[in-house]
């Protein structure tokens, strides 16, 4: 069983960075892509991206394409996603989950478990 904890979020100003954190706990974080969500208040969670177990490919949503970049650190147990250009309508609550084994990465929330508690993400304008 795998257990997400997020980290990282905060106040950043419009046009500012921010890097998260996704520490996982459990013996088979490695076999799994991670992705990542946001909810904003009174929207629906979203998908931001997601990378594959061997930390080779990655895919975000548009509204994220060149700004955000997951990457993956195995031996430490821990994905991170850096945001850059960071939009007012950025802000959101992140979360971390688990995806598949193998190469699929999925973009739909259903296909996704062991959620995190999420991390706030505020952008002031």
């Amino acid at each position: 069983q795998v257990q997400l904890v997020e980290s990282g979020g905060g106040l950043v100003q419009a046009g500012g960075s921010l890097r998260l954190s996704c520490v996982a706990s459990g013996s088979t974080f490695r076999d799994y892509a991670i992705g990542w969500f946001r909810q904003a208040p009174g929207k629906e969670r979203e998908f931001v991206g997601v990378i594959r177990w061997n930390n080779a490919f990655t895919t975000y949503a548009d509204a994220v394409k060149g700004r955000f970049t997951i990457s993956r650190d195995n031996e430490n147990d821990t994905v991170y996603l850096q945001m850059t250009r960071l939009k007012p309508e950025a802000a959101a609550v992140y979360y971390c989950a688990r995806g598949p084994a193998g190469i699929n990465l999925p973009r739909r929330e259903y296909q996704y478990r062991n959620w995190g508690q999420g991390t706030q993400v505020t952008v002031s304008s």
